[in-house]
């Protein structure tokens, strides 16, 4: 009883914050947590009947690990893990660097007007959808009438056919997600930036050191807990690929499929053609254990060597 008491009195004290993060708390519980029961589905033959959803769910057949295979029996399975693993990592390391880089420069530009035209500038193709990106990099890449192969023909040089030739888009697609994505990363470290005490650098400055100095031993370490964080967060949807980016910008090519599959692409090709729900539920569940066995070990290792970097 007195621990309820406490309890209560200690909810009465925080009431205030109680209700600024009850908003964000409902959203996870009904987006996040309650769609866990669905898991069972990656067990079962599922099968839509007329008595609704959760009757369809308790009378479709159980069959076991079977929906598993079939991201692990197919010849593609070493194609879609090699890029969805390749890609991400390629993606946590140089969105992290392009994303300090930029940071640090927008920081330094003393014109604080410019600075935020520039941010702006940056920060504005996030907000555009892969559909949109997907036509204006068409616009460029196109065979006939795209802007490279035209220039390309005016100075006597050889076209390509982008869209059926898989030897440059590893590249581009991961010029088109920093692109994307970089501007809006560079927010997060800008406002941390923003946030280290001044009288450091006056300090710094004092004492000589130059510009690179400063940023190498005051900037960088301050931002060393937040890398560290949105790194880990990162590593926790390694085996998640934007939908948008994989198959909106390649144009759904056949020919780029050796470059461009990624398992959630291939899952939802598949659900396409066979409309199998337990398989795609299941590759759901696996992508989501996986990236928690991923966080939960990088957390192990940066705690080994900085517990307050760690998540928890």
């Amino acid at each position: 009883m007195k621990s309820i008491r406490h309890f209560l009195k200690d909810m009465n004290m925080n009431k205030a914050f109680l209700i600024m993060v009850m908003p964000a708390t409902v959203w996870f519980v009904l987006f996040s947590y309650l769609p866990m029961a669905g898991m069972i589905i990656a067990f079962k033959e599922y099968r839509v009947g007329r008595d609704g959803f959760l009757a369809s769910i308790i009378d479709s057949k159980w069959v076991g690990l079977q929906n598993f295979t079939f991201l692990f029996r197919t010849e593609d399975a070493y194609i879609i893990t090699r890029n969805t693993l390749l890609y991400n990592i390629a993606f946590i390391v140089l969105g992290l660097l392009f994303s300090l880089i930029l940071a640090i420069m927008l920081s330094e530009i003393s014109n604080k007007k410019l600075a935020k035209l520039y941010q702006t500038g940056m920060f504005l193709p996030y907000f555009l959808s892969w559909v949109i990106v997907g036509y204006f990099l068409y616009s460029f890449l196109s065979f006939d009438k795209g802007m490279v192969n035209q220039i390309a023909s005016y100075l006597g040089i050889d076209v390509v056919q982008w869209y059926s030739d898989p030897t440059y888009w590893p590249l581009i697609l991961i010029l088109v997600y920093l692109w994307k994505s970089v501007g809006y990363s560079s927010v997060i470290y800008l406002a941390a930036i923003m946030g280290i005490d001044k009288s450091l650098y006056e300090a710094a400055m004092i004492d000589g050191a130059s510009k690179w100095q400063r940023i190498w031993s005051i900037t960088l370490p301050n931002l060393k807990p937040l890398m560290t964080i949105l790194t880990l967060l990162a590593i926790g949807r390694i085996f998640y690929a934007d939908f948008g980016l994989f198959y909106q910008v390649p144009r759904n090519s056949g020919t780029l499929f050796p470059v461009t599959n990624v398992i959630d692409t291939y899952v939802y090709r598949g659900l396409k053609s066979t409309g199998e729900i337990g398989m795609s539920t299941a590759a759901g569940l696996y992508q989501s254990l996986i990236g928690f066995v991923l966080v939960m070990v990088s957390n192990y290792v940066v705690r080994r060597f900085n517990k307050d970097n760690a998540l928890f």
